[in-house]
């Protein structure tokens, strides 16, 4: 039996791919089917020829051009596919922890109020900071409460102006 594959390892991946193309051109194979061989040639390159891993804060690496950082981009967005259920699902995610973050930050801004104002037994009441008269000033405990509120109001902050892309 005689075969016509040719020796060279990259004319014969040239025309695997080719045959590939062909018969995914047909559209006779489903969805799921496409997406397990496509997971497969995913992690046969990544195995074979791994991304080179560059620091996306420090800016453009001098050896590396604008083209390269694009093709490298194109090749992870390829071997690691998002689908909108998982974008939909981290932007739940991401809106649940800012709704627990604004909950907590408004009930340490109730408690620190309510530590201001109610008045405390005097056995629980620490010293007393500054006298505004012989009975009544800012004591230990209501600095903490302040700090308390304080804490809240920057929670509350941050958890509002958080940028979340939706």
């Amino acid at each position: 039996m005689k075969n016509n594959l040719p020796n060279d390892d990259e004319s014969l991946l040239n025309i695997k791919a080719d045959e590939l193309i062909q018969l995914l051109k047909k559209g006779n194979i489903d969805k799921e089917h496409i997406r397990v061989i496509q997971q497969k040639i995913n992690s046969a390159i990544e195995l074979n020829a791994p991304l080179q891993k560059f620091d996306v804060f420090s800016g453009l690496d001098q050896d590396q051009s604008r083209l390269d950082m694009v093709n490298n981009l194109e090749l992870l967005l390829a071997q690691h596919p998002v689908d909108s259920r998982e974008s939909k699902k981290y932007l739940i995610h991401e809106k649940l922890k800012r709704v627990v973050l604004i909950g907590i930050a408004v009930t340490m801004i109730i408690l620190g109020l309510a530590m201001i104002i109610m008045p405390a037994p005097p056995y629980f009441e620490m010293f007393t900071i500054f006298y505004f008269s012989k009975d009544d000033g800012i004591t230990l405990m209501d600095v903490i409460s302040v700090l308390i509120v304080l804490t809240g109001v920057y929670l509350f902050i941050n958890a509002v102006l958080r940028k979340v892309n939706s």
